[in-house]
């Protein structure tokens, strides 16, 4: 059976965010390695010197990574995963502009170029999501 494009779409993300969890590991690659903390914004860890990483963030990129291997199995999984997890990474771009990161609230946490790392796959897993499940007619053509 041939993956569709959303599938292939949902897999790749998922990958990528099971990549990015591993490498949160990774010494040299996550700078401050030493100070990489369970949670909290007292975390200094930073994946490739720009990200603020935590071990519970690390873990939710591993959590999302599986979960988009897992809904890549189907157009319908693949397409909610696309959809709906763009929209958490939307709302998390929300929060974390207007959530003091000196704060308990910066429990995962963020720094400002996640906010924007959000935005960035928010809208881009929307757009695959839905772009990528689009049906096309020609004219003349009548839609089942």
């Amino acid at each position: 059976m041939t993956a569709t494009p959303v599938q292939t779409a949902a897999l790749v993300v998922g990958a990528v965010f099971l990549l990015v969890g591993i490498l949160g590991f990774i010494p040299g690659v996550t700078s401050d390695y030493d100070q990489l903390s369970g949670a909290g914004h007292h975390s200094e860890a930073m994946l490739l010197g720009i990200f603020q990483v935590s071990i519970l963030h690390n873990i939710v990129h591993l959590l999302f990574g599986v979960l988009g291997l897992a809904a890549a199995r189907a157009v319908a999984t693949a397409r909610s995963f696309l959809i709906i997890g763009g929209a958490i990474y939307l709302v998390l771009w929300i929060y974390g502009l207007i959530m003091d990161k000196d704060s308990g609230a910066n429990f995962v946490p963020v720094n400002s170029a996640d906010d924007w790392l959000h935005f960035v796959l928010g809208v881009g897993m929307i757009a695959l999501g839905v772009l990528l499940t689009r049906t096309r007619t020609t004219p003349g053509t009548v839609r089942p």
